[in-house]
């Protein structure tokens, strides 16, 4: 529950907790990147699917962007 732990963390003055939360939406990021490609692969056509994982991605983006910059932190654009 994102908004809970900000919640918790800026409560609490726990930026810790914001971090492992970071930390653990960047892991199961990886995790479904990994395993489901956001991007066609070859001379596959882009579908449905692949729309969803790209809007997975630019939510889990806006979810790190957001969480570093209340730590102080500047996101890269890309990574």
């Amino acid at each position: 529950d994102h908004p809970g732990v900000l919640l918790v963390g800026a409560r609490h003055r726990a930026p810790d907790r914001v971090a492992r939360q970071l930390e653990a939406v960047a892991h199961a990021f990886f995790d479904f990147h990994d395993s489901c490609p956001p991007l066609p692969a070859g001379d596959e056509k882009p579908s449905a699917a692949h729309r969803a994982r790209l809007a997975i991605a630019e939510a889990a983006g806006t979810v790190l962007a957001g969480g570093l910059s209340l730590l102080g932190i500047r996101a890269p654009e890309h990574l």
